[in-house]
């Protein structure tokens, strides 16, 4: 495989309906801002684009229910979104927008290349209506229990539990994300993409690394979910998906296709094409300020195959990256396929998911309020907790310690000690040494100077953790940057320069130059975790801050070549505080905010319900609610969720599947009175043949219980 010339490197567009919380911040964007900054300091070229998304049904839903324009909901997100990555410190190079006039234009001309040159079909079918929101809903408005594994929240395209590839009219009682009710079926017409014409090559592509025949890239080095959840796509059978919806907002279909009126392009065609407009406008501004660049540019970074595209998202778009949006560009022709997709997994939130419906989150915009001045040490502390292989929490407390235990004790003491050592016994300035001196412990390893030993072990703790960030090991280069500040701090403490300085000053100038030297690939190796806190580092070293061209690189060949990474006599600054201590009431008052504004949050929920939309009394009569008696209940093999029960109706028995099984044990069943909707049509679930619906209650917890009848009522008893 060709080493590659360049790097195109995106993060996830945010959703512009909503604030940004820690979980989004530990999932795509500053996984993406570390690995970036990683390809500068070791001189390569790359290209860091995002920007927001714009488009889609829960825009216009939220404009109506403030009673606003959707652009004033975008307006209002997209500049909350670039405030806040600013703030925390992203490098973007480009940061655009998918409403932007450039964006709809190409996103519109690569639809009409795709339907000129035949990639789709037309076809009638039958879609889900939100008869209250007077709207088509797109696969990711609709909820229902997955038909596989009985997840209740299974998206219309996809189950996230199990990973199974779903159609909105395969869930178990489907409801609108956008209004809550029960969608209708109606018949519509649209363009779809024969995903199924791709799945020859687009496997050997995911799970064999190879591209017409070629490698592509190394499929040992994705992450297990991202290729277990393409498997799981590719072996259950790709079909055909709709390209275009029936919307109001968002990229029209060109005007000179037939039938175009009152179509919008599907926002999984319009959104990754964001990365493609963000990299033009790129171009395009940067043709405007210097005279060597053209608007053309993009170009190389898109449709140059030594170009490596690299996606960071999370494992809710791990699909539309690895399968969806590759066969879209291919299917166009000229642009380059994404090399690596590393998605991280989710980031909880003290014992609990994050949710914004429940305000149960850590909103970027209120820290960054809060807490100015200390974005990174939520850097820090995301990363060190970043969900990269499995879900990870975010919790006060663990913030607090991250920040106490390892930023001030840890790396703010070592740097300090060896800055107010060198200021106090060299006047601030690096001593000269006799690299020939043997620091005690040393001579077992048979390399008794300072160079053979001190100088190379620093190399080979760079190179590790230099080989941890090229394999997107994120989490493993921090641990190694901070392992380097114990050893220093250990190194320090071991060889106690303060009680040799009278007696053996030449070995102390060898422990503080060693020390120095530690410092200096610190504040290089930290750069890319925590920039602020490499720029102060450098400061208080009187070294120029780093600008990503190069740097760790050269300092690398300079440890190669036995150069000290600061010369003797170079005169360094006073030392300064790096990070102060969290107290414990500054936490408890986060814990207290947090818990206050989720409990205010359901207060709201209780006050004014969502409810769904009126019926009359002929229609709830149309329901055939009858009293019964479980009989016998056991789980359905291969599922977590469904259980099969016996019920006895009195004139009848019935078999019914219910979703109950984390909330009740089969064994625990038996005898116990429910209420049963005995008129709901049959429906198949698992190979089971279910006839009817069991009523239950759901708590605040999510917990189910049964809305029982009196044990005095006979089996079959109705209720009105």
């Amino acid at each position: 495989m060709q080493y590659p010339k360049r790097y195109i490197v995106t993060s996830a567009l945010p959703y512009a309906n909503g604030p940004l919380h820690v979980g989004h911040l530990s999932g795509a964007y500053l996984p993406a801002d570390v690995y970036v900054r990683f390809l500068r300091l070791m001189g390569k070229e790359v290209l860091f684009v995002c920007g927001s998304d714009e488009h889609g049904a829960a825009i216009t839903l939220k404009a109506k229910k403030e009673g606003v324009n959707p652009g004033e909901i975008i307006e209002r997100y997209h500049s909350e979104f670039k405030s806040v990555f600013e703030k925390i410190g992203m490098s973007f190079d480009v940061y655009h927008r998918t409403s932007s006039e450039l964006h709809h234009q190409t996103s519109s001309d690569f639809f009409k290349k795709l339907y000129d040159e035949g990639q789709f079909i037309k076809k009638e079918s039958d879609q889900y209506f939100d008869s209250k929101a007077q709207q088509f809903l797109a696969d990711r408005y609709i909820k229902g229990e997955c038909p596989k594994c009985g997840h209740s929240e299974a998206y219309g395209d996809q189950c996230e539990s199990c990973g199974s590839s779903l159609s909105p009219t395969d869930l178990i009682n489907p409801i609108s994300t956008l209004s809550g009710e029960k969608p209708v079926l109606k018949k519509t017409t649209h363009w779809y993409l024969p995903l199924e014409n791709h799945e020859g090559w687009l496997k050997k592509y995911v799970l064999e690394g190879e591209l017409e025949g070629e490698e592509h890239h190394d499929p040992s080095s994705w992450k297990n979910h991202v290729i277990g959840q393409c498997k799981s796509w590719l072996d259950g059978g790709l079909e055909a998906r709709a390209m275009t919806r029936d919307l109001d907002w968002g990229v029209d279909v060109p005007a000179d296709i037939p039938g175009s009126e009152g179509k919008k392009l599907y926002v999984w065609l319009d959104a990754p094409i964001g990365y493609i407009s963000a990299t033009r406008q790129w171009a395009i501004d940067r043709a405007e300020k210097n005279a060597d660049a053209h608007e053309d540019d993009w170009k190389k970074y898109w449709q140059d195959q030594e170009s490596c595209l690299i996606h960071f998202i999370g494992k809710d778009n791990i699909v539309f990256h690895c399968l969806i949006f590759p066969v879209i560009l291919k299917a166009h022709g000229g642009y380059v396929l994404p090399s690596n997709v590393p998605a991280n997994q989710f980031m909880n939130l003290e014992g609990q998911k994050i949710s914004t419906s429940r305000n149960w989150a850590v909103w970027m915009k209120d820290y960054l309020d809060r807490w100015e001045g200390m974005e990174d040490s939520l850097r820090y502390y995301c990363v060190k907790n970043m969900p990269e292989q499995k879900d990870s929490e975010f919790t006060w407390k663990g913030f607090q310690d991250a920040h106490n235990n390892e930023l001030v004790n840890n790396l703010a003491n070592f740097v300090n000690r060896v800055l107010v050592l060198t200021n106090k016994y060299y006047e601030g300035r690096v001593p000269e040494i006799d690299e020939d001196i043997p620091l005690e412990g040393n001579d077992e390893f048979g390399m008794p100077s300072y160079h053979e030993t001190e100088l190379m072990d620093l190399f080979d703790r760079l190179d590790a953790f230099c080989e941890s960030l090229r394999s997107f090991e994120i989490r493993n280069a921090l641990r190694q940057v901070m392992e380097l500040s114990s050893y220093g701090n250990q190194f320090l403490q071991n060889h106690e320069p303060w009680k040799l300085q009278k007696e053996e000053p030449d070995t102390v100038k060898v422990i503080m130059n060693v020390g120095l030297q530690i410092v200096v690939a610190l504040s290089a190796a930290i750069y890319p975790f925590m920039p602020t806190t490499s720029d102060k580092m450098r400061k208080m070293l009187n070294l120029e801050p780093l600008k990503g061209e190069g740097e760790l690189l050269e300092l690398l060949n300079e440890i190669c070549e036995g150069t000290h990474l600061l010369p003797a006599g170079h005169q360094i600054e006073k030392p300064s505080h790096l990070f102060t201590r969290i107290d414990d009431e500054r936490i408890e008052k986060e814990v207290s905010r947090l818990r206050k504004g989720s409990e205010e949050s359901l207060l709201k929920v209780e006050k004014e319900p969502d409810l769904k939309s009126e019926i009359d009394f002929e229609t709830f009569g149309q329901l055939d609610l009858r009293t019964g008696t479980i009989l016998h209940a056991e789980k359905v093999t291969g599922t977590k969720k469904l259980l099969k029960l016996e019920v006895d109706l009195g004139f009848e028995k019935r078999t019914i599947v219910s979703g109950i099984a984390q909330c009740h044990r089969p064994e625990e069943l038996t005898g116990r009175k429910v209420t049963v909707l005995a008129n709901l049509a049959p429906k198949k679930l698992r190979g089971i043949l279910s006839n009817g619906m069991i009523l239950m209650a759901e708590g605040d917890n999510g917990a189910l219980e049964f809305v029982s009848p009196p044990e005095k009522f006979k089996n079959g008893q109705p209720v009105r």
